[in-house]
């Protein structure tokens, strides 16, 4: 009797230890926002985007308290160079999946950008901001 509850606790391991280190869910891709009550992820196509080139933006934007899509906002991502002549701007576009946006940046030049999003649920609410810096890769062909 005992020899048996022996090789069912032995199974009963190993099985914890296969499903624990068995195939795990992929990470989010892109980069995290966090602003007051929203939640966003940001990827770019390609990624890391280059210089004179089309860049297309994805946002996701979820309701931080309920984590629930935000559909039917208002946005725009923005940046600029050291140099604050140099800049790119784009509105969002809504996409067909839930809380989904698209904006399209053409960086003009290669080199370190400070890059914003602002958004907002609708017009009566205030415009909640991300900030972070993009390297923006030189075009294709070119060396730095």
């Amino acid at each position: 009797m005992m020899r048996s509850r022996g090789r069912v606790s032995v199974m009963a391991a190993a099985l914890l230890v296969s499903v624990a280190c068995g195939p795990q869910a992929e990470p989010p891709k892109g980069m995290p926002g966090i602003t007051d009550h929203y939640s966003l992820r940001i990827t770019s196509e390609p990624m890391p985007p280059r210089a004179r080139e089309r860049s297309t933006f994805k946002i996701v934007v979820r309701d931080k308290s309920t984590n629930e899509p935000v559909d039917g906002g208002e946005g725009l991502i923005y940046g600029n160079m050291k140099d604050p002549t140099v800049k790119v701007w784009d509105s969002f576009v809504a996409g067909a999946e839930p809380g989904t946006y698209y904006a399209n940046i053409h960086y003009v030049a290669a080199g370190d950008w400070a890059m914003a999003i602002r958004f907002r649920k609708d017009s009566t609410q205030k415009l909640e901001q991300v900030d972070w810096m993009q390297t923006v890769n030189n075009a294709k062909g070119e060396v730095r």
